[in-house]
């Protein structure tokens, strides 16, 4: 699903123009990205928990070359999905 179908489809569910929904999903994802930006996590009930987590500085091997290269730290944003979403992922539950 991309941006347009997403969008057409909260539009549809919750009977809002798509430009209502989509100044609404831009609200969103900017209330967020501040959050990460002040180093907290965000969670959605019934749905998961996006974080910020700190990878090690490490060393990796370029499967070309056999080349080892050292890979700095960085913080990278990552999502732990919330028990009921983690079961429906496990039984392949299409239907959501």
């Amino acid at each position: 699903m991309n941006n347009k179908e997403y969008i057409a489809e909260l539009s549809r569910r919750s009977g809002y123009s798509q430009e209502n929904t989509q100044r609404m999903v831009r609200c969103v994802v900017e209330a967020m990205a501040q959050r990460f930006d002040d180093g907290e996590s965000v969670a959605v009930p019934d749905f998961g928990t996006f974080e910020l987590k700190n990878r090690m500085e490490r060393i990796v091997v370029s499967p070309s070359t056999g080349q080892r290269m050292m890979v700095p730290p960085k913080i990278v944003l990552s999502f732990k999905p919330a028990p009921s979403v983690k079961n429906k992922m496990k039984k392949g539950d299409q239907n959501g």
